[in-house]
């Protein structure tokens, strides 16, 4: 609301580059107010639901795009991840969704990082194949970019068609900061973890360390995002003349602002060395290991209303809090800036709800994942599962 009418005067670099390879686009889709969720219930156009099952959360921050793409309105949708929102709702609505590393594509012209390199474009697509193919027409340098990830070998869409060969993968089934994982997505990724290893893979279970403590990781997290927040709204505030209350943000939006307000520059400077120690800790992991498995998601989609977005009295580091409980195996890879990926292999037995099992790699590894993604989708093909809300023609799906 404190942005509304608010229209780009220029194309992103990515749009540019979008339209540049005849891209069509249809809309825009839905997100949490300025994408501080991982479920998209807005107060201004209210919930968006899962195809999969109406009552239930597509996920956040982008689901919106998840669910536009999963009941096959478009075959691919734009996303972007700054703790998990591409990986996020691919788990939710059983979709392939793929962070790449920072870098990889352009942030520009306007801004040179999104929440200090946290955030980066990526895409949701119902098939590895289109992913693969948007990433080789988008991917690459501009002029002025802070940094750019390593030039890749050949166009990934040659990638997902070549052996991955035998990879060394880590198994990390319990969540950094020591959450439950649900008994039925347990099983769903250590049924993955068998696939793996019957594709010839060497498959270990393994604890990761991050460098620094849990809470210290999600506080450095929050004042990082926080920080940023308040940049935004202010400017949003000045441009369009309006006032930062209740009646141009949400609760849980303001409660972020009010305690980004408080970030002192140390502390800020001190979520940055954050940053590095756990990039550290991630690039040790992944000199010993090609890959680490984890669910994407600790939960099968939530009911609608689980996470209240609208809900009052929350304060700003804890709302945060609340966000990294739910999705506690994906934000280590932005502050890492390492590629990982969520792959629809399977289904909750009871409902039929999608689970996402995640693979991240070192960083600008993106070949890997691709060639890992496209032996697992000959191996156990999901094209098929149409979800129950579904736009096209289920014979053609």
């Amino acid at each position: 609301r404190i942005a509304a009418g608010n229209v780009a005067g220029a194309d992103s670099s990515l749009m540019a580059r979008l339209r540049r390879a005849g891209l069509v686009t249809l809309g825009r889709t839905a997100t949490p107010e300025f994408a501080y969720s991982t479920t998209t219930e807005g107060i201004l156009y209210g919930a968006t639901r899962n195809p999969w099952d109406p009552t239930r959360s597509p996920g956040g921050s982008s689901g919106g795009s998840g669910a536009a793409v999963a009941a096959g309105i478009v075959p691919i949708a734009h996303a972007t991840d700054a703790a998990g929102s591409v990986r996020v709702p691919a788990a939710a609505n059983g979709l392939f969704g793929l962070k790449p590393t920072r870098g990889r594509i352009s942030m520009g012209p306007d801004t040179d990082e999104v929440f200090n390199g946290l955030a980066v474009h990526g895409f949701l697509s119902r098939s590895v194949r289109d992913s693969a193919a948007l990433l080789d027409l988008v991917h690459g340098p501009e002029a002025g970019d802070p940094y750019a990830a390593p030039r890749p070998e050949r166009p990934y869409t040659r990638e997902i068609t070549r052996s991955p060969g035998s990879l060394r993968i880590g198994l990390l089934t319990r969540p950094w900061g020591g959450r439950a994982v649900e008994g039925t997505v347990l099983d769903a990724v250590l049924r993955s973890a068998r696939l793996a290893e019957s594709l010839g893979h060497r498959v270990a279970e393994v604890q990761v360390e991050l460098g620094i403590g849990w809470e210290e990781f999600v506080q450095a997290n929050a004042r990082l995002w926080s920080t940023n927040l308040v940049t935004w709204i202010d400017g949003f505030a000045t441009a369009f003349e309006r006032r930062v209350d209740l009646t141009t943000l949400e609760p849980e939006t303001l409660a972020s602002y009010v305690y980004g307000r408080r970030v002192s520059g140390a502390e800020f400077v001190d979520a940055l060395a954050m940053r590095n120690s756990v990039a550290r800790a991630i690039g040790r992991y992944f000199t010993e290991y090609d890959l680490l498995l984890t669910p994407t998601l600790p939960e099968l989609p939530v009911p609608l209303g689980t996470y209240a977005e609208d809900a009052e009295g929350v304060d700003g580091l804890g709302w945060l809090e609340q966000v990294f409980h739910r999705s506690p195996f994906t934000a280590a890879f932005n502050i890492a800036g390492t590629p990982a990926m969520s792959v629809p292999l399977e289904t909750d037995p009871a409902t039929g709800l999608p689970i996402g099992i995640q693979f991240a790699a070192g960083y600008g590894r993106e070949d890997v994942l691709f060639r890992l993604a496209g032996q697992l989708e000959e191996a156990a093909p999901w094209a098929r599962r149409i979800p129950a809300v579904w736009a096209g023609n289920r014979q053609d799906a």
